[in-house]
């Protein structure tokens, strides 16, 4: 008897459904341990790049710790231990830290008056193309004003050129820097021109612009903004550089 047409849809779908099952179990069979072997090696992948990531977490909170008791203990006077503390961040991984504890080194060097130590280590961090940019322009203004005595005057204007810009953050620091040089080039005019430009900078810290108006006015340049700044009862010595401490920070 015939196989009515109904009855072979039926058929031919059971055979379909019979090849594919018997080709998925012929191609497992031929990639099974592969396929399983890969997913294996992506889980354990994930699974160490998960315990990496947790390990930079926990070193990079570590390391933030010691520095910042570090810098505890040193404002309470505690030395002990702080140069092999200081000596191991300074070898950081994590730019940041490195450059404050690199900074740090500089600033404890100058503080016991070992003034190659500081130029070496400002100029180290200056030239550091792996520290973030503003800790670069940092040092190198904190290099710049430990140097001054000793640098040409155009010396101290060319490396400050750069910063000595309106708008850079640094461009309180640079500019007075480079004012007193063009002051001991004899180029009076043209140093009163910068701190008046200083002077009337809102970006630009308060103690930074007080001292800019008084070296405009010893250079005859009206320099007071509109809304004058507080003036500060210490005067500032014509021809005397910013201390490598007081270099401002950067406006946020």
């Amino acid at each position: 008897m015939a196989i009515a047409p109904q009855d072979n849809s039926a058929f031919m779908r059971e055979v379909d459904e019979e090849v594919r099952k018997e080709q998925a179990v012929q191609f497992w069979e031929r990639w099974g341990k592969w396929i399983a072997g890969l997913v294996i090696v992506g889980l354990a992948a994930f699974g160490g790049w998960l315990y990496w990531s947790n390990q930079q977490t926990v070193a990079a909170e570590s390391e933030t710790e010691q520095l910042a008791q570090l810098l505890e203990d040193l404002n309470a006077g505690t030395t002990a231990d702080v140069d092999e503390t200081l000596a191991a961040l300074a070898e950081s991984r994590r730019p940041i830290i490195r450059a404050e504890a690199m900074l740090t080194q500089a600033a404890l060097a100058l503080q016991n008056q070992n003034e190659p130590a500081a130029i070496g280590i400002f100029g180290s961090i200056a030239a550091d193309d792996g520290l973030p940019q503003q800790f670069r322009d940092l040092a190198l203004i904190r290099q710049t004003a430990v140097e001054f005595e000793d640098m040409e005057p155009q010396a101290v204007i060319d490396r400050m050129a750069g910063l000595a810009v309106p708008g850079n953050p640094w461009f309180g620091s640079a500019a007075e820097l480079s004012a007193v040089a063009m002051m001991r080039q004899g180029n009076e005019e043209q140093a009163g021109a910068l701190f008046a430009q200083i002077a009337n900078d809102e970006s630009v810290p308060e103690t930074l612009r007080t001292r800019a108006v008084q070296m405009a006015g010893v250079l005859g340049v009206d320099a007071v903004p509109d809304e004058p700044v507080e003036l500060e009862e210490e005067q500032t010595v014509p021809g005397q550089p910013v201390a490598a401490d007081t270099a401002e920070e950067p406006s946020t």
